[in-house]
């Protein structure tokens, strides 16, 4: 018997060892696994291109970071963001969304809402229980990092509430501190759980930014990838009028085309599409039309051109350019701007830190400097410098939530 309880207990130990080194390689192995950067020799930046790319505001309206079990403070080997290599990019503002569903099998074509790859994420890495059977949380603890992030480091990074917090980042770094600009927005209203309640609370903890949807189908309507195409609920009609109100921004990348053209005829305030390509440009089920995007630029909206082969089909630095110059033609030059989806389980040639090559790529193309301090981050700041609720909104919001 002394021999089988000794033999239980090595089963038992080496059990749990396993388990814990399971838990300790696993995120960063997943990680590694769906976020890549392409294999390239160093990019050559010119004297001429790297004076430009100090001088311009740079913005990202789309990177995911916050769904990995990374330390974003420090600079990793892997991964497309963190806060060195966005200050290596001289990126002077970065929208984070909060990814909180993902169904299995995941595809452009059509996808169910009942599964989900986020629960199990979720566990591996070891976020707080209350996160594993709520949409809600997850989303709020990711904020909850970012938060933590600028608690401890205040000069470096900012969460971005209002136009003047915005403006005076800005100042800051005109000035010379390399302040960081960062926005919450939730990748999917799903988030809200249904509840028209929840948009408060998720304004109380600093989103400024709304995406309708994600791969499948929620209580406000129909996803691009999902299964019925439809366009807003009655409780979608609702909570965009709600968002709206509050001057939350919305976005309706991964949306329906049925979903957005309700949704610009709803809403007085401009809206953007965070992330994607132009369909003229690569046909994927990914983007939308381009009369429908030339009518979100026509409103007054924003889009952000992505980093990634299901947006622009040629993921080189010479193929997001291209995308870029087929959306201004189409769009307008005003209403350009970036929308890498970095880590985003997504494959890129450039990550946060190699992003100057754009500028080089460009200039190379005959874009004029105008065009690109616009589309590498002006149009962007000047958005958000229009669209974000000012300090006396924002207290006049939480006077009427009182």
């Amino acid at each position: 018997m002394t021999k089988l309880r000794t033999t239980i207990v090595l089963t038992s130990g080496l059990a749990i060892l396993a388990g814990a080194m399971f838990l300790h390689l696993a995120p960063a192995m997943i990680d590694k696994s769906q976020n890549r950067v392409v294999s390239h020799a160093p990019y050559i930046i010119s004297e001429q291109a790297r004076a430009l790319h100090k001088s311009m505001i740079i913005g990202d309206l789309h990177a995911d970071a916050l769904l990995w079990k990374r330390n974003l403070a420090h600079e990793g080997d892997y991964g497309h963001v963190d806060f060195p290599k966005l200050r290596q990019g001289n990126i002077a503002i970065q929208v984070f969304p909060t990814v909180t569903k993902s169904p299995k099998g995941q595809n452009y074509e059509e996808n169910s809402a009942n599964s989900d790859n986020i629960s199990l994420l979720a566990k591996i890495q070891l976020w707080p229980y209350r996160t594993w059977n709520s949409l809600a949380e997850r989303a709020l603890y990711q904020a909850s990092r970012l938060h933590r992030y600028e608690t401890r480091n205040p000069d470096a990074i900012k969460v971005i509430r209002t136009s003047q917090d915005l403006a005076r980042v800005l100042e800051a770094r005109a000035a010379g501190t390399p302040t960081l600009a960062a926005l919450l927005s939730f990748e999917g209203a799903h988030a809200l759980e249904g509840n028209i309640e929840s948009i408060q609370r998720f304004y109380k903890a600093g989103f400024r930014l709304m995406e309708l949807h994600h791969f499948f189908d929620n209580q406000l309507g129909g996803s691009l990838h999902g299964q019925s195409r439809e366009g807003l609920t009655p409780l979608g009609r609702e909570m965009v009028a709600k968002m709206e109100i509050q001057g939350i921004i919305i976005d309706v990348a991964h949306s329906s085309e049925a979903v957005v053209r309700d949704v610009l005829e709803l809403v007085e305030r401009p809206i953007i599409v965070s992330h994607t390509g132009m369909k003229g440009h690569c046909d994927t089920p990914r983007n939308i039309s381009d009369d429908l995007m030339r009518k979100v630029a026509e409103s007054g909206g924003l889009v952000g051109i992505g980093f990634w082969d299901g947006a622009i089909c040629d993921i080189s630095p010479e193929g997001i350019v291209s995308a870029l110059r087929y959306a201004i033609n189409e769009l307008g030059v005003d209403h350009v701007a970036l929308g890498s989806d970095w880590d985003g389980t997504t494959t890129v040639s450039v990550e946060a830190s190699e992003i100057a090559i754009l500028t080089e790529t460009m200039l190379r193309k005959g874009f004029s400097e105008e065009e690109i301090h616009k589309v590498m981050g002006g149009n962007l700041a000047n958005f958000l410098l229009r669209a974000l609720p000012s300090e006396s909104d924002q207290l006049a919001a939480a006077d009427e939530a009182d």
